[in-house]
């Protein structure tokens, strides 16, 4: 069994803004370092093998502030990125409500708003399968993969057996460098509480 803690990255201006970031790759904000400094010192005293993060800066750079106190480098893959968002990156609900008024309702209801870009599934699927193998070459050790607040709920739902929709409904936001973790053992993903 692997132990996989999920976070999603520090605050970026972006996050603050309510804008919509997909694959556009913003900065994390002071505030955003600060969360993960904070992240860090929650798991100072996890023996971690392994660090992943998105190729997105965002993730990468709360992955390094995490790994220094481990001594750890950091492997980012672009394959554990955010959902790409297509027409709607770098705008915000109230801009898309203007632009696209049908397609934020959809949105809003769960179903897939944006034209372009991927859905909330295949981002999941995407991800899922990434993580899966990371398990399995990290077998009865701890990894940390710090991504995005969609590829978090993504495996998430899928470890709980729900759908994205579902799982959004009931968990609308994660948290800026909340922290998660999954038991993943044969291809098997269980949310662990507490």
């Amino acid at each position: 069994m692997t132990l996989l803690f999920l976070s999603r990255h520090g605050e970026t201006e972006w996050n603050r803004d309510g804008r919509f970031q997909g694959h556009a790759d913003p900065p994390l904000s002071e505030h955003g370092r600060a969360q993960a400094r904070g992240l860090a010192h929650r798991l100072q005293s996890t023996r971690l093998a392994a660090v992943y993060a998105s190729d997105l800066q965002r993730s990468r750079e709360t992955a390094e502030i995490v790994a220094a106190s481990h001594e750890l480098p950091v492997i980012s893959l672009r394959e554990l990125r955010e959902v790409d968002v297509g027409e709607w990156s770098g705008l915000t609900r109230e801009e898309i409500d203007g632009r696209w008024p049908e397609a934020m309702e959809r949105w809003r209801l769960g179903e897939r708003g944006w034209q372009d870009g991927e859905s909330y599934e295949e981002m999941a699927a995407r991800v899922v399968a990434s993580l899966d193998r990371l398990a399995r070459n990290h077998d009865s050790e701890r990894i940390l993969y710090v991504g995005h607040g969609g590829s978090i709920r993504g495996v998430l739902a899928h470890a709980r057996g729900i759908t994205y929709a579902q799982y959004r409904q009931l968990h609308p936001t994660v948290a800026n460098c909340g922290l998660h973790t999954v038991a993943v053992r044969n291809g098997r993903f269980r949310v662990l509480e507490g």
